[in-house]
């Protein structure tokens, strides 16, 4: 039985270096790791601006910064530019499997090479993985593991969660070699059209962060809604002013 969201226990971290504006403090506020979550809780939540980290719901609660800003995309006004068609044609002679897991070698042997690789200067790095599975793995029931395979050899992989409204971007980790390819976009793009297909309405992107340049490929996905003031509101240009 879904919990009220009035009722949830909620706590907050103390303050810690933020991992994406440098020179940054940030607090975390984090959902009650005893809760019982099914899709119904998680997806409210989402509507919030809670993300997910493993088991664990999270959303920043900095005292003198929101910068961290909840950004979706409403499907059905989705029109993709010019890059975007690009990246969908070199892409076309991809075959994507839905698994419900990615505990295998195989997957952790490309989240290695991809980490080492394009993140040796973040927080996942050495790779680890039994961080690996306690930061991907859902034990609510409600994640898709996407495979991008090229006859037969694994390119990308995208953790994908599924809501009540939609399809939730978790994280995707890719070929290094591949790089031309622009996986990491086109996983975005293949869960737009999954949307599509299946009638859900949103796509959740996680934070955008006008100051960080990992976060700036949001503003790619147009129109895309902002959560502002505890309200999403449609945003269609100006991604790169002050809300």
């Amino acid at each position: 039985m879904t919990s009220s969201l009035r009722d949830l226990k909620v706590y907050t971290t103390y303050p810690h270096r933020c991992s994406y504006l440098e020179g940054e403090e940030a607090t975390t506020l984090f959902i009650d790791p005893r809760q019982s979550v099914d899709q119904t809780l998680y997806s409210n939540l989402s509507l919030l601006g809670f993300r997910r980290s493993g088991n664990h719901i999270y959303r920043p609660h900095c005292n003198h910064c929101n910068a961290c800003i909840p950004a979706r995309v409403p499907v059905a006004e989705f029109r993709p530019g010019r890059t975007q068609r690009r990246c969908l044609t070199l892409n076309d002679d991809l075959q994507a499997t839905v698994r419900s897991s990615v505990s295998d070698d195989e997957c952790y042997a490309l989240y290695d090479r991809y980490i080492r690789m394009r993140h040796a200067d973040g927080d996942m790095y050495p790779p680890d993985r039994d961080q690996y599975e306690s930061f991907l793995n859902n034990p609510w029931g409600c994640t898709d593991y996407v495979e991008f395979r090229l006859d037969g050899v694994l390119l990308a992989v995208a953790v994908v969660d599924v809501m009540i409204d939609g399809l939730s971007a978790i994280y995707t980790f890719y070929d290094p070699d591949h790089e031309k390819r622009s996986l990491g976009r086109y996983a975005i793009l293949w869960q737009i059209e999954r949307c599509r297909r299946e009638g859900l309405p949103f796509v959740y992107l996680g934070y955008w962060i006008r100051n960080c340049r990992k976060m700036a490929y949001k503003a790619d996905y147009r129109p895309l809604e902002l959560l502002v003031n505890n309200q999403w509101q449609r945003s269609t240009e100006g991604l790169t002013e002050s809300f």
